[in-house]
């Protein structure tokens, strides 16, 4: 068996005993190997950083997972069926959204996660800049191929973004917000930023590919001082730190779940979620589009996932993108 193979089966196993200890025995009989050969392999784990508890006649325990991100941490204990399955990670990339584009036209299986440590060119929307440093968040790209029309695709990012603030809160016990169309924010600061990217032709959907980007373990020094008032981090709203992998886990399992809901049963119990997370509804905003500024009240977001703000004369006007500003 494959070295790697041999890894995620060890890892499988430790997973589905939840806690318990896992004998040589039963390890020896999943990998097909002698119970010599599962020591070796017990000892390639600790020198990556896990922590084994070894108990005569019981066998093994993980006690320690490292704080790392790659797939061997988000394989133990991911209870998806399909997303996060197939895992591509690296060290240091450009972006992960680059070689989920690449990946996804070479034929990617639906599910399949790109994750990065840190991101040298990490962007948010309209190009912009998303500052991702080394191990203190997560960086991720999810696939995804959803027989839908076109003008529906807008919708998976409001999928997502309540897919994260719903494991924001299972994990951290915070209670984030969605601000129109991407930004969650926690205290009125972002804490993270979803990108959306189609590969499509003129009425067919091939992939779907959601970029996100979180702040999880950052200290303030750890940001640009230009972001200090509008970025924070799980940390710095909690004073506590969070193990990333199983950050990942929480996220695609709440994921997986809507994205089943959505294609079953369409946008509406998603757009039911989305609006009891939505910071800036019912409140005074002004929407920055690239035709110009409108001022208003959003009072919501229509089935296809389109902010509906009605200006002081009374109008409703549809906005597909933009900028939004909360009126103080």
């Amino acid at each position: 068996m494959h070295q790697s193979k041999v890894r995620l089966e060890l890892l499988q196993a430790f997973s589905e005993a939840e806690g318990d200890y896992v004998s040589g025995q039963k390890m020896s009989d999943i990998l097909g190997c002698s119970r010599t050969a599962v020591w070796k392999h017990i000892e390639d784990l600790r020198s990556e950083g896990y922590e084994l508890e070894a108990v005569r006649k019981l066998g093994y325990k993980i006690i320690k997972v490292p704080d790392k991100i790659s797939s061997n941490e988000i394989q133990l204990g991911l209870k998806t069926n399909k997303l996060g399955r197939n895992i591509h990670y690296e060290e240091v990339v450009g972006s992960t959204q680059k070689i989920a584009h690449t990946l996804a036209s070479s034929g990617a299986e639906e599910g399949t996660i790109v994750v990065a440590d840190q991101q040298t060119e990490g962007r948010g929307r309209l190009s912009r800049v998303w500052f991702s440093p080394k191990a203190k968040g997560i960086w991720m790209s999810t696939i995804l191929k959803p027989e839908i029309p076109l003008n529906k695709t807008p919708q998976l990012t409001l999928l997502a973004a309540v897919a994260i603030v719903q494991a924001i809160e299972e994990v951290t016990d915070l209670s984030p917000d969605i601000k129109w169309p991407n930004d969650i924010l926690l205290n009125g600061k972002k804490v993270v930023g979803i990108l959306t990217e189609l590969q499509a032709e003129a009425d067919r959907v091939h992939s779907v590919i959601i970029g996100t980007g979180l702040n999880i373990n950052h200290k303030l020094t750890d940001f640009p001082e230009e972001l200090h008032s509008i970025a924070t981090s799980l940390f710095l709203e909690s004073g506590k730190e969070f193990d990333r992998a199983k950050l990942i886990q929480a996220i695609l399992l709440k994921m997986e779940n809507l994205y089943g809901q959505y294609i079953n049963h369409g946008f509406k119990p998603i757009k039911l979620l989305w609006e009891s997370y939505a910071i800036s509804l019912n409140k005074d905003i002004t929407a920055r589009t690239l035709q110009g500024s409108l001022k208003g009240k959003a009072i919501g977001i229509d089935d296809e996932g389109v902010l509906l703000l009605q200006t002081e004369q009374g109008k409703i006007e549809k906005i597909y993108s933009a900028d939004i500003e909360i009126n103080s």
